[in-house]
């Protein structure tokens, strides 16, 4: 966890909120300066303010709403701190709740160098971040969805369904195959949601690739040197990574990601494990979902999977392949090469020569391309 710990003539905390946010200024030694709940709006805000301009750093904690003050923040040349929601929920938990009494603490938190720091996304980037976020929340929609049909099947016992239900000629008479007309209804409004975010995935999807100016082409092209990830996939995973720089090690990283449980220790004794829902779990969900196109692609892979399922179960193999993609991740962007499949199942062997035409190879290729969304290799569900 890092926390802020840089010196300022004054220190603000913001308890934010839609319509109203409590702000408190305090000085070096702690001293109230201001303590005021006002309207959410900009210019309120900025006159409050404004005769502490001079040395003043605002710190809110990572609501869903602090998207518009890191703006103006950055817009005024004014230092902003996001707090982690989870960890400051932690630190400054008492009897006594109030919009007061929160904007004090974060403050004092603040100024006491203990204030937990969260990732500021940065405007530009964000917007499109948000936009594949809710691809994602549309596609889990539609699995649900597909799950759905397979379950009603198999509560009358009919014949297996096929293995995916997307595409064409996938659920021709599908409902037919049932006896009662309510049931039929049932799948028949399933199938039309699955037809319509299936539409509206699909232009989610055109407009990515049309639209998506890529920064970073070099990193963009590395990872979709992994089997099995495509244009979108890619994009998810450059997107919420973005900078490879803000995490010090691999365990960082991985920790990010929600890939490894952190243990909860007590005079020697293991006593538990942490919060399993800190961390970033689109993250989390994309090198997963990466793990299982890999698999789709990989002989050897499916061979390890088969041997680790024997030994740990299905679900623990996969974790363990997300945990280990994740860290060829990390240091692939951190080497800056490509992915090597002979290297990922061999990891503790150091390959004897340089990475030096790999490396060449990716930044050949982004110099020819443009500024706009990179076409894919070819391969499976180069898309995803």
């Amino acid at each position: 966890m890092r926390f802020f710990t840089q010196l300022h003539r004054f220190y603000c905390g913001v308890d934010l909120h839609t319509k109203a946010m409590h702000v408190c200024i305090q000085d070096q030694d702690g001293n109230v300066l201001v303590d005021r709940n006002i309207a959410t709006d900009a210019r309120t805000f900025l006159d409050l303010i404004a005769p502490y301009r001079d040395g003043l750093v605002v710190s809110v904690e990572c609501t869903f709403s602090w998207y518009w003050l890191a703006d103006l923040c950055q817009a005024h040349q004014i230092p902003f701190v996001l707090g982690h929601a989870l960890y400051m929920r932690l630190i400054h938990g008492a009897k006594g709740k109030n919009d007061r009494i929160d904007a004090d603490k974060i403050t004092r938190l603040l100024r006491g160098g203990n204030f937990p720091l969260a990732y500021a996304y940065p405007k530009g980037m964000r917007e499109t971040r948000d936009l594949l976020r809710r691809r994602m929340y549309l596609v889990r929609q539609r699995a649900s969805l597909l799950v759905h049909v397979k379950i009603v099947n198999s509560q009358y016992n009919l014949p297996s369904l096929p293995r995916t239900l997307l595409g064409e000629g996938k659920r021709d008479d599908l409902a037919e195959r049932f006896a009662d007309a309510s049931v039929r209804q049932n799948i028949a409004v399933d199938l039309r949601l699955i037809d319509y975010l299936s539409g509206l995935i699909h232009q989610m999807e055109e407009y990515l690739i049309r639209t998506v100016k890529v920064e970073d082409p070099e990193t963009y092209l590395r990872l979709q040197s992994i089997p099995g990830v495509g244009r979108i996939l890619g994009l998810v995973l450059l997107y919420e990574i973005h900078d490879w720089r803000r995490f010090d090690d691999v365990g960082q990283f991985l920790s990010y990601a929600r890939l490894v449980r952190c243990a909860h220790e007590s005079a020697g004794k293991r006593v538990g494990s942490g919060n399993p829902k800190i961390g970033n779990a689109h993250l989390k969900w994309a090198i997963a979902e990466a793990a299982c196109l890999f698999l789709a692609c990989s002989e050897r892979g499916r061979k390890w999977k088969q041997r680790h399922i024997q030994k740990h179960g299905r679900g623990k193999a996969m974790s363990v392949l997300a945990a280990k993609l994740g860290r060829t991740v990390y240091h692939m962007l951190r080497k800056r090469e490509v992915f090597e499949e002979d290297r990922f199942w061999n990891e503790n062997r150091r390959a004897d020569k340089p990475a030096t035409r790999a490396r060449t190879t990716v930044a050949a290729s982004a110099s020819t391309g443009s500024s706009s969304l990179l076409p894919a290799k070819g391969g499976r569900r180069a898309r995803n």
